[in-house]
């Protein structure tokens, strides 16, 4: 009695054997190439195909055009609720588009993205996406060799396409709100490891301020080490109150909502009414602000339509175009 042949056993030589064709026209038809066939053989194919459980061998085809269907994505602190939801809407809009997303954390150094970076091109992925990039050697080959990258949320020193948002008119947004609540010396409090995004949300905030009246010594400004942005707000905002006789401000812009959170908790320690007290402000506004913190005033920014636009960066980036910067609407309601 003939042995059934399992799915992991059919090749398109079986297929093509069951269909009664050659293994070439076998192979244009499954590929979408069916104008050199009559209906007829099309449909033959076909049948047999499903009858066999036939399934193509992507990899097999990757390896021979040297390139797949999948996209990697390079993001630091995957722990930081504003990274996992560029993560969920990138890999949202890529599935829809027929790619698959590989997601890999870099823990913002240097010498781990370059792994990544090299890795992934091993595995032949069509493109990438470099959320909050830093600096490396492997990221410089990488664009010297004209690879598809786009940028989110931190531009890359050398160019690139690019999708986020305006981080210095997010910054200014801030200020105009607290001025508009009266709240005429806010402070601000930053990363000392800063990135071009969270410094240009400071420069926002403090040139919006000075445009508008207020002295520029009278800005309270105070960072701290760190990546964990949880403890860098925390330590930023005890070193702020420290420096001053003042105490806490009446308006603090926080440059991130984790950032906000560690400083809350200080306030939290302190005895300080938030935001009866001292009005918190952060850019991000995580979905889950309305559950665990209700105290956050936060600048919108819109993290679940950045998938769209980083697809259509990738595609214009495969179609041989250089794309202008995406930027997206942020919002702070004064």
């Amino acid at each position: 009695m003939q042995r059934p042949v399992s799915a992991a056993q059919v090749s398109l030589a079986t297929v093509a054997a069951e269909a009664g064709v050659s293994v070439a026209t076998v192979s244009r038809i499954v590929n979408g190439e069916t104008r050199r066939a009559s209906a007829q053989t099309v449909m033959r194919v076909q049948a047999a195909v499903v009858a066999l459980g036939y399934q193509p061998n992507h990899v097999g085809r990757a390896l021979r055009r040297r390139q797949s269907r999948v996209v990697a994505m390079l993001a630091p602190n995957l722990d930081n609720p504003a990274m996992a939801a560029i993560a969920v809407s990138t890999e949202a809009a890529l599935r829809a588009a027929g790619y698959v997303m590989i997601l890999c954390d870099t823990h913002d150094r240097a010498d781990l993205q370059d792994e990544y970076l090299q890795a992934m091109r091993s595995q032949l992925v069509q493109g990438y996406v470099l959320v909050s990039a830093v600096t490396s050697p492997a990221l410089s080959d990488a664009l010297a060799r004209g690879e598809p990258i786009v940028f989110v949320s931190r531009r890359n020193p050398e160019g690139g396409a690019y999708v986020g948002i305006d981080n210095h008119a997010a910054g200014a947004a801030a200020a105009d709100y607290c001025l508009a609540r009266s709240i005429t010396e806010p402070a601000v409090i930053f990363p000392a490891q800063g990135s071009s995004s969270t410094a240009a949300r400071v420069a926002g905030f403090v040139e919006r301020l000075i445009v508008r009246g207020v002295e520029a010594d009278r800005i309270r400004r105070a960072s701290a080490p760190g990546l964990s942005h949880l403890q860098v707000g925390y330590d930023a905002a005890r070193a702020l109150v420290a420096a001053s006789a003042g105490g806490w401000p009446k308006g603090l812009l926080c440059v991130s909502d984790m950032m906000a959170y560690g400083a809350y908790r200080l306030a939290v320690e302190r005895g300080v009414a938030i935001p009866e007290t001292c009005l918190l402000i952060g850019i991000d506004a995580n979905p889950l602000n309305a559950w665990i913190a209700p105290w956050l005033t936060s600048v919108h920014i819109p993290y679940p339509d950045f998938g769209a636009k980083v697809v259509e960066q990738l595609t214009a980036l495969w179609g041989g175009t250089m794309p202008d910067d995406i930027l997206l609407p942020h919002s702070l309601e004064p």
